[in-house]
């Protein structure tokens, strides 16, 4: 196992033992339990599980390795994910038939974002290609299942090429949605910037958890240059917690 491997592995067991740690301090009878945040305040963890997110992307960064990428991609997609080749595109179709490169990229979570139901979460972080190049990574996923059994599948991929490659965390970040509806002009927002998208003659894509409390959007232009936006329900206002802007190619 190499020193980054080895690194993320420990960050990643050091999130699950907080998550852990927080169940055993939460009410007696409770089906959650809470967590303090980066910004001290409590989170509510009772249907998020960020950690099962966390380990959803490792188990499909593994798969690439073990099963080849392309496999890998398509085994962890849902019927409807897109992915961007640089045009969006659907991932099932595109990956069908697709044969397998001779070495898989490798990629590793640095911060998960997730919805306060649980429905929707994200992830960035970093890749590796054979070749020497770095990038970085976000992934949409969403909680598939019944109340018996649950799984995460991404919904959404993209990314791109770094000259530098990203620092590697102490720690995997976890962030969670307060729970409730946002306040304020949200929807209009939200449909002045599909309206503009459509009169700039671009390709748009929004998607939300049931909750609402998490939101991505993605528009591509004619040049294949690409905007992707995370927001996140804090203090009654979704709040922007990733852009990435990625050039026409």
């Amino acid at each position: 196992m190499s020193a980054m491997a080895r690194h993320v592995l420990a960050a990643t067991l050091a999130l699950v033992a907080s998550l852990g740690a927080a169940s055993a301090q939460g009410q007696g009878g409770s089906r959650g339990f809470t967590l303090r945040g980066p910004d001290g305040r409590e989170v509510d963890f009772r249907r998020a599980d960020p950690a099962k997110v966390v380990a959803a992307e490792l188990a499909f960064a593994r798969a690439a390795q073990e099963k080849g990428q392309w496999t890998a991609f398509a085994d962890y997609a849902t019927e409807d994910a897109v992915m961007f080749v640089p045009e969006p595109v659907n991932a099932q179709a595109w990956l069908k038939g697709r044969a397998n490169p001779p070495q898989a990229v490798r990629w590793q979570p640095h911060q998960v974002w997730s919805s306060c139901d649980g429905t929707l979460a994200v992830t960035k972080g970093a890749w590796q290609r054979a070749d020497g190049s770095t990038g970085y990574f976000t992934t949409v996923w969403q909680r598939q299942g019944n109340k018996r059994k649950t799984e995460y599948r991404w919904v959404m991929d993209q990314g791109d090429a770094l000259a530098e490659p990203l620092a590697t965390p102490e720690m995997i970040e976890a962030k969670v949605a307060d729970c409730g509806r946002a306040s304020g002009a949200g929807d209009s927002e939200q449909a002045d910037w599909e309206a503009n998208s459509e009169a700039a003659g671009v390709t748009t894509g929004v998607g939300e958890s049931q909750d609402r409390s998490l939101l991505y959007r993605y528009r591509v232009s004619p040049s294949g240059a690409r905007t992707t936006e995370i927001f996140l329900l804090k203090d009654g206002k979704m709040e922007q917690v990733l852009l990435s802007e990625v050039a026409a190619e």
